[in-house]
């Protein structure tokens, strides 16, 4: 088995400061890359002292978080910018982050260092992208979830508007930088010329938080309502439990678990939506049952019912969770507190462990010598650092398509496989009304642009045969099965490689290939529940999902495409990538994990406030909309606090609200009274005017209403494609600008749309055998019930 560490190759100077910027790093240091983080010895990145839980700490300690971000890098004070700019010009990419109107890096404008060093690759993170109308606008993660239309859709209306705890879209924005460091440093080996890339959190939200709501805006119409899924985390004798029925089985196995099974065949309950009407009655029947069972009952029936189902999790119960501790999920961190290890295994690689975090100037500003290449890196064949590459895509829903939607949009020609008896459930979720069921689902539609669509019933013989010339033709094969389906169907993996030895399988289970949940079902949701995102994405008083976990998980797995290659390049080998969506879900909260295990402190929901910001918060304003807002200093309380005075509430006047620590005792206190102003005034004046004092506020949207935005018209986010059935609509691309692919070209396909071009054309199928296969039903273009 290979030595761990494939990125070793790669120089990454790390300028950034913050979440986003760590984590992207962090992703990369985990494969190895030498990650040299450099700060100014007397402005530190803040994440050194910075507790969610509120411990001070001794001085000179770092913050448990920071050491788990910041594992296996190495740490120079910056002292001198000419030094800087040596190592600048040795670096294969530099990564930084800003915040809406700061000056210039410490080495200038990201586009003046490129020119300055032609191979050098840059990537930035800023809330909105360092272009466009809204860059200098003021903005935190949380009031870019109202912008974004994150929080118009999340909990009940007699219980207000909530926002996700966990600094969600500042992991996705890092997740999103990592897979755009590893593009820019491929593609610049076909060119010899680096990328300057730009990555806006923003973008990033609306792609991995809001399930494609501008697309059922122009599909469907309407506009969103306050929603909580039916089930969802609901109360055991114990504790919490999880469920996420997605299907019309699953649902009425559900109704037969709560011995309810009458439930089932009312036609008011039939779906998701009509459920909401009957929130309460259907609580208290879910409820009566649910209350007099323990979570491990009811998670023993569940999976005799193949209902998707799972434990709430949170910092405190994680580290001891039977599948976890099997399959070895949390590891030590070697300054002495527990986390989650890296969030994937490649089989002809060791996995990682886990390396000290640096202290301040820990080391000196100089890289570590190169090792030896084993043999030249293949370029990419054309623009897109995933050109000339076929993937083989098996995948379904969301986690999987999203995944290989990144891979077409970054070059890879992407031919999707389903089956006309079961086509991916995702094309009969929110769909257009006048086109056929299978045609028109607005998140289908949103994570399958700029593939092929063909259809193979693999339960039949000459439909294996078929793939089985697909696959010995294609580089990647991707799923997001069951463990157990793959198998069922004689696909195990030792076949598939033997097919094609330079085959690399990726494969997305929920909960992994082993361990004693491997057999159970899971969505997105159960994952959320499971790994403690949910704990802190809800009310106070109650855990909820946020649905952020499945495009996030889709980007590890990218990570580890690019690990895998590199392998292939140095070896000619193939190998199996195993991301179950589980383990990068742990990771994004791993705060409560190493914070717990750090500290002793459990982190909990504070619901909307964040002791961080003081007051943040949802206001009801004057146009019965609402505004969001977070002050992050004193000097931004005072800001507010002299633009309010004028309007005679004695609060905004009060000296002794003049620092965090009192203001985080009174919050109650400055809630009323910034609820009394913004009840006087609609919401986009509330917005603008805390903006233009440098306050961060956004108008909380309704997630159909975020276009027409003029940041993303800016920067060119979508792009309009014809589809056969739906017509002209708006996709969204990847949420940067720099590399050489992003938007998509080609609208998602029609169910079996490309059979012909890809059976007849590419795999040599003859018209007499294409006939025949159509004839017996073992390609098609329509489900067989149609």
């Amino acid at each position: 088995m290979t030595q761990s560490g494939l990125f070793d190759r790669l120089r990454v100077l790390d300028l950034s400061r913050g979440i986003s910027g760590a984590y992207a790093t962090k992703l990369l240091a985990d494969q190895g890359a030498d990650v040299l983080k450099v700060e100014e010895r007397e402005r530190p990145d803040p994440l050194r002292r910075e507790t969610a839980c509120g411990v001070e700490l001794p001085e000179g300690e770092d913050a448990a978080l920071f050491r788990f971000l910041n594992a296996g890098k190495r740490s120079a004070a910056f002292s001198d910018v000419a030094q800087l700019l040596v190592l600048a010009g040795e670096a294969d990419v530099v990564v930084e982050s800003f915040e809406p109107g700061d000056p210039p890096g410490l080495l200038g404008e990201p586009t003046a260092l490129r020119e300055r060093f032609p191979r050098l690759s840059t990537v930035a993170i800023s809330p909105w992208g360092r272009t466009g109308p809204y860059a200098d606008r003021p903005a935190t993660e949380w009031t870019l979830q109202a912008g974004s239309g994150f929080m118009s859709r999340r909990g009940r209306p007699e219980r207000g508007h909530i926002g996700a705890g966990g600094r969600l879209g500042e992991y996705s924005a890092g997740a999103f930088a990592a897979v755009a460091a590893l593009s820019a440093c491929r593609e610049s080996r076909g060119t010899g010329e680096g990328r300057c890339v730009d990555v806006s959190m923003f973008e990033s939200m609306l792609i991995c938080s809001t399930q494609y709501w501008d697309l059922d805006a122009q599909m469907r119409g309407g506009q969103l309502v306050q929603y909580l899924d039916i089930p969802a985390v609901e109360p055991a004798k114990d504790g919490w439990i999880g469920f996420s029925p997605q299907t019309s089985e699953q649902w009425k196995s559900f109704c037969l678990l709560i011995e309810r099974p009458e439930i089932a065949e009312d036609d008011r309950y039939l779906t998701a939506d009509m459920r909401q009407a009957h929130l309460d009655f259907l609580h208290d029947a879910i409820h009566s049952w649910t209350r007099e069972r323990t979570i491990d009952d009811i998670l023993e029936l569940c999976e005799a019912l193949r209902i998707p189902a799972s434990p709430v999790g949170n910092g405190e119960l994680l580290t001891e969770t039977d599948h976890f501790v099997a399959r070895g999920v949390f590891v030590d961190n070697p300054h002495g507190f527990t986390q989650p290890r890296v969030p994937y295994a490649l089989s002809a690689c060791e996995r990682p462990g886990v390396q000290p975090a640096p202290s301040l100037g820990a080391d000196e500003a100089a890289w570590r010598p190169r090792p030896l290449a084993s043999a030249e890196a293949d370029p990419p064949a054309g623009d897109g650092a995933l050109a000339g590459l076929r993937v083989a895509d098996l995948t379904a829903f969301w986690a999987g398509p999203f995944a290989t939607n990144v891979m077409a949009l970054l070059g890879a020609d992407v031919i999707k496989v389903e089956s006309t008896g079961h086509p991916d459930g995702m094309r009969f979720v929110n769909t257009k009304p006048d086109v056929p069921i299978w045609e028109g689902g607005c998140i289908f539609h949103g994570a399958n642009p700029q593939k092929r669509g063909t259809t193979l019933e693999l339960d039949r013989e000459e439909g294996r045969a078929l793939l089985r010339k697909l696959i010995e033709g294609s580089d990647l094969l991707v799923e997001n099965f069951s463990p157990r389906v793959l198998a069922n169907f004689g696909l195990e993996p030792e076949t598939l490689l033997a097919w094609n030895p330079r085959l690399i399988v990726v494969r997305m289970p929920a909960w992994g290939l082993d361990g004693p949940w491997y057999n159970r079902t899971g969505f997105a949701m159960n994952v959320e529940q499971a790994s403690g995102i949910a704990w802190r994405a809800g009310y106070t008083s109650q855990p909820l999902t946020a649905n952020f976990c499945d495009p996030v998980g889709s980007l590890h797995a990218l990570v580890a495409v690019f690990a895998a290659l590199e392998h292939r390049e140095r070896t000619g080998e193939g190998q199996v990538i195993e991301v179950p969506l589980v383990e990068p879900a742990l990771n994004l909260a791993a705060e409560q994990i190493v914070e717990h295990s750090a500290y002793g402190v459990r982190l909990d929901s504070e619901g909307n406030r964040n002791r961080r910001h003081v007051p943040q918060g949802i206001y009801r304003c004057a146009d019965d909309r609402y505004v969001t807002l977070a002050v992050r200093s004193d000097a931004e309380w005072a800001a507010l606090a002299a633009g309010w005075a004028g309007g005679g509430d004695a609060v905004f006047g009060d000296e002794g609200l003049a620092t965090l620590v009192q203001r985080r005792k009174r919050h109650d206190e400055i809630d009323t009274a910034i609820g009394r102003y913004t009840a006087q005034r609609s919401a986009e004046e509330v917005a603008s005017g805390l903006s233009a004092a440098g306050i961060p506020a956004e108008a909380l949207i309704n997630g159909m209403d975020v276009m027409p935005h003029p940041q993303l018209i800016a920067r060119e986010f979508h792009q309009v494609l014809d589809h056969a059935l739906t017509g002209s609509n708006r996709y969204s691309g990847l949420p940067y600008v720099g590399l050489a692919d992003g938007l998509p070209t080609i609208p998602p396909p029609t169910l079996g749309q490309h059979n012909h071009a890809v059976l007849v054309g590419e795999l040599g199928v003859s018209e007499e055998e294409f006939a025949s296969l159509e004839e017996q039903g073992v390609i098609g273009t329509k489900p067989p019930w149609a």
